[in-house]
């Protein structure tokens, strides 16, 4: 892997061996020759094997005899491009224990806020190609200080050849704008942070991938004024503690999740809220995103802060792409934050904070990310010049390089301009970084996709490729087989919002029995008539009105005012209009909307502030220990009157709303597991694969393993891959270097 310290460790390793050659680092890997004895070199193999840096992942040696050849010492030779084969690209390191204390005690880098080593610091978000040296970065303009170079040439000195070695007097350096005022030293800037967040002010600051705007976690009048900037009413915001400790302060850790998050990655970590942030932080939702720093800076701000949680949120507007450049940061942010941190190192690179939480005791992205990304799936295929553009919404893409499937950074929803050329601008990165030239195109089958019409429009650029449309879900469940290495047939269950099925109508309830050479659509939840176009998806109420005609007609609404306290009554006739005169309808099977509909009918969201509210409120208020649940029938397809029978007896019936949400919960696990069984009987198949958006549901995931695994079912979920759209292109690309 480039850019982790890989070359200076062989040096070292060398030398204690007392071995004689060189050590290359080449866009195909790291190159090793030496004279060795036999035994002596399978010893300095396994101790490479053992010792590896810890950004690194050594995932194959290859070990050949050459020609006699004798070496007067051992030394780095320089890079060289000499392939169209790549190795991996290191994505950004959290700074480490050792530079945090280098800040204090060396003289040249006191409260130096770019620190860092060959085991830690920028890595993704700075290169500009390959090989990862410092003339192919972002550090390129700044030239070593004599200090800083003889660092950079000891081979026995922690940053012995770390590319953005810099310090104080070499390096890039801050500035603080506030009320006309330019502050250039870096105690001036931290007095000055520290004062305005104490003050309840909104201050912008230039992050390892892009901005961030931040403010006081436990000042509400600050958190809903940064929700009025960034135009987000209800979205949770998320929020970074001082220390580990200072995590347990707000939220419920387990081991495992203490571990995932101090790790070198430091993903934004969804935990069980103590709820003792201000309320506008989470709104009430029974998780909080928190992570620890991972930037020299953001330790020096904590030792300033009188708080100890800060809100520190991507630097954007809504539904745009994270603000990467100075200039668009103060042309955005200059009438709207109080104050603007930047640098005068370019980031190249745009990369957003990693999301992820723990189920089962296992890590699972929901958002990869900084720290993730681009580190590639290694697969058991050829995927070499396979392109995979990924779906609408949350979206990444993916490349094929030999057998690795490298993915994008998370792009975002491409309905928006800014992130569609932000998408366009990253596929042109990946594209001359990695040496890629398409051969087989591969995109969703919806037509109006963005990423499928990117995807035509580069077939176009390139007639001899092939064009190839996947299936939504089918996509989503080969995706999650591809992460653990299936090849067979398996049960597959993918649930989610929205995906094109063959019909023609929106699937997102699928049952497939399928291998990866195609599928069969064994069951599917059952129809259900929507009106509304995308207004469906943003109205949970619809989606509640289209369950209650289909199931008990619009008798209904006229013999019964239950539904006149959530929703006005003019529009809910209205929209029965729309449904019996087929005006603007479609039909789903989308596990997506029947969430939504349950959330409506509780009342908990009836027009969401942001995708999936409704299903995320509806599990944020779940009862525990609640072991009932609803009815439901299976036939050719699994129909749901029943549950929705129960929930109306039991609205009417005053049960408390967090034993509906956890009694309806538990009837999608007893769903998952009749299917499972119904389907194993028929075929004999005992592994079941989960994917799509809605298993991004901790207690819905958490219980369907459980059950499942019971009942001697193996299980099969996705952990580095996001279960959402962001993970959908690893299984466009299985398919196409399957076809």
């Amino acid at each position: 892997m480039q850019g982790v310290g890989f070359r200076p460790f062989i040096y070292v390793l060398a030398e204690k061996f007392n071995l004689k050659g060189w050590v290359e680092n080449r866009n195909d890997g790291v190159l090793i020759k030496i004279n060795s004895e036999k035994k002596t070199a399978e010893n300095f193999i396994k101790e490479i094997k053992k010792q590896a840096p810890l950004a690194s992942s050594v995932k194959e040696i290859k070990i050949e005899k050459t020609g006699y050849e004798t070496f007067p010492d051992f030394k780095i030779k320089k890079s060289e491009s000499n392939s169209d084969a790549v190795t991996e690209v290191s994505p950004d390191i959290a700074v480490c224990d050792a530079c945090l204390e280098d800040m204090k005690s060396q003289k040249h880098r006191i409260n130096y806020p770019f620190t860092n080593c060959t085991n830690c610091g920028p890595r993704f978000t700075i290169i500009k190609d390959l090989p990862y040296d410092r003339e192919k970065t972002t550090m390129s303009e700044f030239a070593m200080c004599d200090t800083c170079k003889s660092e950079y040439t000891d081979i026995y000195n922690r940053r012995f050849h770390a590319q953005p070695v810099a310090c104080n007097n070499c390096g890039p350096h801050y500035t603080l704008y506030y009320k006309c005022n330019f502050y250039k030293k870096i105690d001036d800037i931290l007095e000055v942070v520290a004062y305005l967040t104490e003050e309840g002010k909104i201050i912008a600051v230039k992050g390892l991938g892009g901005y961030h705007l931040m403010c006081d976690a436990h000042n509400e009048e600050a958190v809903l004024n940064l929700r009025k900037i960034k135009n987000r009413e209800s979205k949770a915001f998320a929020v970074m503690v001082k220390n580990i400790e200072t995590a347990g302060k707000y939220a419920e850790l387990s081991a495992e999740e203490k571990t995932e998050l101090s790790s070198w990655q430091r993903p934004i970590l969804l935990l069980k809220s103590k709820k003792q942030l201000a309320h506008p932080v989470t709104n009430g939702l029974s998780n909080a995103g928190i992570m620890l720093p991972y930037m020299p800076f953001h330790h020096l701000i904590f030792e300033k802060l009188k708080t100890d949680a800060v809100v520190l949120t991507s630097g954007n507007l809504t539904d745009e792409p994270i603000i990467t450049s100075n200039e668009e940061a103060f042309k955005t942010f200059e009438d709207k934050a109080d104050a603007i941190i930047t640098y005068n190192r370019k980031i190249h690179n745009r990369t957003d904070d990693s999301v992820a939480m723990l189920v089962n005791k296992k890590l699972r992205l929901l958002r990869r990310s900084r720290g993730f990304a681009p580190s590639p799936v290694i697969t058991d295929f050829n995927t070499e010049g396979i392109f995979a553009a990924g779906s609408e919404f949350v979206n990444c893409f993916c490349i094929g390089k030999g057998n690795q499937a490298i993915f994008s950074q998370h792009i975002g929803d491409l309905k928006n301009s800014e992130t569609f050329n932000f998408y366009k601008e990253s596929y042109e990165l990946y594209k001359r970084l990695f040496r890629f030239k398409p051969k087989i195109i591969v995109a969703d089958m919806h037509p109006d996709y963005l990423s499928s019409k990117f995807a035509e429009d580069l077939h176009r650029k390139f007639p001899e490729s092939r064009l190839v449309k996947v299936q939504h879900h089918y996509a989503h469940i080969v995706s999650c087989m591809a992460e653990h290495g299936l090849n067979e047939k398996i049960i597959g269950i993918a649930f989610d919002g929205v995906g094109l099925g063959d019909d023609g109508n929106i699937w997102g309830g699928e049952f497939f029995i399928n291998d990866l050479s195609g599928y069969e659509r064994f069951s599917h939840f059952e129809y259900i008539k929507v009106a509304g176009g995308d207004k469906v998806s943003k109205e949970p109420w619809r989606s509640a009105v289209s369950y209650l005609f289909h199931y008990f007609g619009e008798e209904f609404f006229e013999k019964s005012d239950f539904f006149r306290s959530k929703i006005e009554t003019n529009q809910v006739q209205n929209y029965i209009r729309l449904l019996k005169n087929n005006f603007n309808t479609y039909k789903i099977s989308s596990a997506g909307r029947l969430f939504d509909a349950v959330s409506s009918l509780l009342d908990i969201v009836q027009i969401s502030g942001y995708h999936a509210e409704a299903p995320m409120c509806l599990e944020s208020i779940i009862a525990e220990n609640i072991t009932d649940s609803y009815g439901f029938d299976v036939s050719d397809f699994i129909s749901f009157k029943k549950t929705f029978t129960g929930i109306i007896q039991d609205i009417k019936n005053d049960i408390n709303i967090s034993v509906i949400s956890a009694k309806f919960h538990n009837t999608i696990v007893n769903v998952i597991l009749k299917m499972s069984e119904v389907m194993k009987e028929k075929t004999g198949i005992g592994k079941v694969v989960l994917s799509g958006g809605t298993f991004q549901n901790k207690y819905l995931l958490t219980k369907t393993e459980n059950l499942l695994s019971e009942k001697g079912f193996k299980v099969f979920s996705q952990e580095k891959i996001p279960s959402n759209d962001g993970g959908i292109a690893l299984g466009q690309l299985i398919i196409g270097a399957n076809i």
